[in-house]
């Protein structure tokens, strides 16, 4: 941003929000976890036996000023709409409620909606939204170290930041199959977890060219 000489990037706010992605590549604790057997048994539970790692990110909120997320479904955001539901695995790095802008998620039974919905952006933050309702939905209020499951179809959004100290994410996600862009290049990663139900760290990466579909 000081190179740019801007207060914003994307969904980066100077102070107020912060997302890292791809993590994993120069931090190896970071792929421990995200390939771990603990991981594979909740993927293999939501999704299958066929899991590949499809995105990682840390968000960061800051400080006494911290900004919402608006609502949103994480597919939302993914260029091509024709793709099976993936998997959010929402991990608290603090202890996380209202105050600090914790996740707030809608379930079906509530909202009705199962499916892709269009997004549009907002211009002032560069958020997505889906959803303008007043549901507040589902408070996730826990301890460091939870993890909240949901799909990518799931709206969600996150408070502001109040309190006086950081509060920090780590968004670990999965799909069922790769997903690709509306040109057929993947979209995101294909790093295989789970292949017929069993490990597969280390397996390559599908060629986009002959994924099905």
């Amino acid at each position: 941003m000081d190179e740019a000489g801007t207060d914003s990037q994307g969904l980066n706010h100077r102070g107020k929000r912060y997302f890292a992605s791809n993590c994993r590549t120069h931090q190896p604790r970071v792929r421990e976890f995200l390939f771990s057997e603990f991981m594979a048994d909740i993927c293999r539970a939501t999704l299958g036996d066929d899991v590949y790692l499809f995105w990682e990110q840390y968000v960061v909120k800051g400080a006494d000023k911290g900004m919402k997320f608006a609502w949103h479904q994480d597919s939302g955001y993914v260029e091509n709409p024709d793709h099976k539901p993936y998997l959010t695995c929402w991990c608290a790095l603090d202890d996380m409620s209202e105050a600090n802008g914790t996740v707030h998620v809608m379930p079906f039974s509530r909202i009705g909606i199962r499916s892709w919905v269009k997004h549009v952006r907002q211009p002032d933050t560069n958020d997505k939204i889906g959803y303008y309702g007043d549901d507040p939905g589902v408070t996730v209020t826990c301890p460091a170290g939870s993890i909240a499951v949901f799909t990518s179809v799931n709206f969600h959004c996150s408070g502001s930041n109040s309190t006086p100290n950081m509060r920090r994410s780590f968004l670990a996600q999965y799909s069922a199959e790769p997903i690709l862009s509306t040109e057929g290049t993947l979209w995101g990663a294909a790093e295989p977890l789970l292949l017929g139900g069993k490990m597969a760290v280390g397996a390559p990466v599908p060629d986009p060219t002959l994924v099905p579909g």
